[in-house]
């Protein structure tokens, strides 16, 4: 499922392709590295995955760079005050983003993962944690999520692969999203 943000008047972000994909002992995420502005390509490799203090969470962004890497910021205040606890973090910056004045004009969508959650948040206050062990977002999303959904469950491909896979896949329909990706990796 395609999630969308209230900020972007039910549009997909056209930002990026970001997947999370688990299986076995891996969490993988994954980001093209496309920017682009309206019709424009403005870079082909920029950084849209990030791991966080303690190197035990991954997260990635769609969406406004200035606004995706202030929420991930503010995530990372939340799991301070909160001593790691991502799920309650996640629900704290949400309720905030939801409510606060300047945090409701961000334009951006973020996918978090650790050991135990895989998060997918928006501008509406939703902390979604989706089904099957993977979860996308981004103009190029359902498609990398199709594709990863079939590979998980028809392939012996291991998680980095079926995210390099899938990508590939996103990249070759979504004129947003390119082959120049960049994957994070938790093993636990």
């Amino acid at each position: 499922m395609q999630y969308f943000s209230e900020n972007t008047s039910a549009n997909p972000l056209r930002a990026t392709t970001i997947l999370c994909v688990r299986k076995g002992n891996d969490v993988v995420i994954a980001g093209d590295g496309q920017v682009s502005l309206g019709p424009i390509i403005v870079k082909k490799s920029a950084k849209k995955i990030r791991r966080l203090k303690g190197n035990n969470t991954l997260a990635g962004f769609a969406g406004g760079a200035a606004d995706g890497l202030t929420l991930l910021a503010r995530l990372e205040e939340k799991r301070e005050r909160f001593i790691g606890d991502l799920l309650q973090a996640c629900v704290e910056l949400s309720r905030d983003w939801r409510t606060d004045k300047y945090l409701r004009r961000l334009e951006a969508m973020l996918i978090v993962a650790d050991a135990h959650h895989m998060l997918v948040l928006t501008g509406n206050g939703d902390v979604l944690e989706p089904e099957y062990g993977v979860a996308a977002i981004g103009s190029g999303g359902n498609y990398a999520l199709s594709a990863a959904r079939a590979l998980l469950a028809n392939t012996s491909l291991n998680a980095e692969d079926i995210a390099k896979q899938s990508l590939a896949i996103a990249a070759e329909i979504c004129v947003y999203t390119n082959n120049c990706v960049e994957i994070e990796k938790l093993t636990y």
